[in-house]
């Protein structure tokens, strides 16, 4: 199964790169199953459900989100009416949305997409470790689900590794989102896990994580905040991880980022082109 899990959109810039490339990648690698993080695609801040619906015309089959995930009001709302919208899984019990599900890929793989959110430097929240392996034990890799995707939403980059090892041989996929700047770290782990610390953004790198820099750079400066951040509007790259999947196992064979457009130096996976 080939699989591509796209990092967190930010803004317009982000959201025109992800929606003018999609559907030709998706041609290109002939692609089974596309994951999107876009907690950060209105204007930085949440997602619209106008927004949503465009990721998936333009080829998604699932979109994640984060701890950004409520910044739009009326989400609370139409996330009930979406299944492919997926909140963080360790929010508290009662809260609007599905924090996992299971999805048919191209290739009829049954996938389970869950999407955590880390704790270190970050709001408290229920432990996700704990809940992610609930949902991994309920839908088991081999017996309910043909592939496993986590996206663990958090800041420190030691949670993540954490969490990569603690699901290593236990789910296809456990990928870093948040901080908006791809790692180096692609590989798959011991026990046939595919893992990368951040997977990137998909945004305008020559803001500050996607934003204009003129704001962050005044908040560093001063420590006083002048108005609120805007994402910036400059050519966008979409950033990614494309991993190969065994259809027998459910494990991965290989994974190599993705990187077009934008300013960021080009990576396309090798073992997809010819």
């Amino acid at each position: 199964m080939r699989l591509l899990f796209l990092g967190d959109v930010v803004g317009k810039a982000g959201r025109k790169a992800l929606i003018d490339r999609l559907p030709g990648l998706r041609k290109r690698y002939d692609l089974d199953f596309v994951v999107v993080n876009g907690e950060n695609a209105a204007a930085g801040f949440g997602i619209t459900e106008a927004i949503f619906q465009s990721f998936i015309d333009a080829g998604a089959d699932v979109v994640t989100l984060g701890n950004h995930t409520w910044d739009q009001k009326d989400t609370l709302v139409y996330i009930e009416r979406h299944d492919r919208l997926i909140r963080p899984l360790n929010y508290p019990a009662g809260t609007p949305g599905k924090g996992a599900g299971l999805f048919e890929a191209r290739n009829g793989a049954q996938v389970l997409v869950i999407n955590a959110l880390g704790r270190v430097y970050m709001n408290e929240i229920d432990c996700p470790f704990r809940a992610v392996e609930a949902e991994v034990d309920a839908c088991p890799l081999g017996e309910v689900a043909d592939a496993i995707v986590v996206d663990m939403h958090a800041e420190a980059t030691s949670e993540k590794q954490a969490m990569g090892h603690f699901l290593d041989g236990r789910v296809s996929l456990v990928v870093g989102t948040h901080t908006h700047t791809p790692t180096s770290d692609d590989r798959v782990l011991a026990k046939g896990t595919a893992y990368m610390s951040d997977v990137g953004m998909c945004g305008d790198y020559e803001g500050v994580l996607g934003m204009d820099a003129e704001e962050p750079i005044h908040r560093f400066v001063t420590r006083i905040p002048r108005g609120r951040f805007q994402p910036a509007q400059g050519a966008g790259t979409v950033s990614g991880l494309a991993v190969e999947i065994d259809d027998a196992t459910g494990l991965a064979l290989r994974c190599e980022p993705l990187r077009l457009g934008g300013s960021l130096r080009p990576a396309e996976p090798q073992f997809w082109v010819d």
